[in-house]
This record gives structure tokens, C-alpha cells and sequence, in this order.
């Protein structure tokens, strides 16, 4: 009996791989987008932590302006980021789908080939038992 080949085992492997690499290159992407919300998040707690801050010492007020405005720059530079970082999410999510779609359209074409493979191996054995209950039924009438 012979054994089961998927000739497009190569093709599969190749997609298997840039799927992986799409999948790393997505973590990656939203590891950067939350890095940036974290730092958002710390940003505006410093923020809020300044501005109770501010009233505690008069003479100082001006100092603790200059450093909540700049504390509201980088939140605003950093909203700017976490924007084209979605962004790069959202292509790199796109790119995973797509390789995923790709892989799994193969790994169909093979279940369906070895499904048919399994369906002739059974056909093959099923003739071969009937020529062999054939043979035997010859050869009982002959003996007889």
C-alpha cells in the first residue's frame, strides 16, 4: 500500500513560515502600541500628581506650569504615536489574516487529497480482498 504524498508540502511549509513571522511582527506591533499607552498612562498620572502638586508650594508655581505643559506635550506627542502605531497594527493584523487564509487554503487542499488518498487505498483493498475471495471460490469449485 502506498503511503500518502502531498506534493504542495513545500508550498504549505513556506506558508506555515511567513504566517509565524506575520504573527511575530503583530505581537511586536501591539507590544509598541502598549508600551505607548503605558507611557500615556504615566504621563497623565504625573500630570495629575503635578498639578495637586502645584498649589503646595506658591512661589513655585510657575515651575510647576511650565512642567505641566510639558507633561501635556509629550501626551499629546505620545497620542500622536500610539495613532500610527495602531495603524501599523491594523497592516500587520491585516498581513497576518491574509497569510493565515493563505495557509489554511492549503492545509484544506491536503486534508481533502489525503481524504481521496484514504478513499482509493480503500477501494484498492476492497479489490484485492474480492479477487481473493473470487480466487478462493475458483479454486474450492475446482477441487470439488
Amino acid at each position: 500500500m502506498k503511503k500518502f504524498k502531498f506534493n504542495l508540502e513545500k508550498i504549505m511549509q513556506l506558508r506555515k513560515f511567513k504566517e509565524e513571522e506575520c504573527k511575530i511582527a503583530l505581537g511586536q506591533a501591539i507590544s509598541i502600541l502598549n508600551n505607548i499607552e503605558n507611557e500615556i498612562k504615566a504621563t497623565a498620572l504625573k500630570r495629575f500628581n503635578a498639578a495637586e502638586e502645584r498649589f503646595n508650594d506658591p512661589l513655585e508655581i510657575a515651575s510647576w506650569d511650565n512642567y505641566i505643559l510639558r507633561l501635556e506635550q509629550t501626551a499629546e506627542r505620545l497620542t500622536e504615536q500610539a495613532a500610527q502605531a495602531e495603524m501599523v497594527v491594523e497592516e500587520k493584523r491585516a498581513l497576518y489574516m491574509e497569510a493565515s487564509k493563505d495557509l489554511k487554503a492549503i492545509e484544506k487542499l491536503k486534508d481533502k487529497q489525503k481524504k481521496d488518498h484514504r478513499k482509493e487505498m480503500f477501494n484498492y483493498q476492497m479489490s484485492e480482498v474480492d479477487d481473493i475471495t473470487a480466487a478462493r471460490y475458483v479454486n474450492n469449485e475446482h477441487a470439488q
